[in-house]
């Protein structure tokens, strides 16, 4: 059994920007160990990295969803999700030791998920989709895609 070794420690959370690939709006995200947020370089490779996920996205999905960039203190995590089917997040995962920031490892068929820095963002965005998407009173993407989530955690 792994013993525990780190304490926690607030991380950045950013929003970059809206990204439009194709038919797709994507909310871009940066997480930082330290600094503000991730190396733009390493940005640009992750929206690389999520075309051909997005492309391969099933007919029922909302062309809405998230895009982050942690810059871990370990290694680079990229993470992409979209909504669809009304409830469902779709959620694929790459990693890049520091070392080698563009040697992205696809992590998703691995098992792995998000860390707890990650699952902070994934609620923010889980409780946006609730609030602006599934209430039939509020259902509005442009809200959704409105709500971000900036500061530490």
């Amino acid at each position: 059994m792994a013993a525990l070794e780190f304490s926690y420690r607030p991380r950045s959370y950013q929003f970059l920007e809206l990204w439009t690939p194709g038919d797709w709006r994507i909310k871009v995200y940066g997480i930082a160990y330290e600094g503000d947020r991730p190396d733009s370089e390493v940005v640009e490779a992750a929206k690389r990295l999520a075309v051909p996920r997005l492309e391969e996205a099933s007919a029922n999905h909302y062309g809405v969803g998230f895009l982050a960039i942690h810059a871990g203190k370990t290694g680079n995590f990229v993470f992409v999700d979209w909504w669809c089917d009304e409830n469902e997040l779709h959620h694929h995962v790459w990693m890049t030791p520091l070392g080698d920031p563009f040697e992205f490892e696809y992590l998703t068929p691995r098992g792995i998920a998000a860390c707890v820095w990650d699952l902070h963002l994934i609620a923010h965005e889980q409780q946006a989709w609730i609030e602006t998407a599934l209430k039939p009173e509020t259902a509005d993407l442009d809200a959704y895609l409105a709500r971000r989530l900036n500061g530490m955690f």
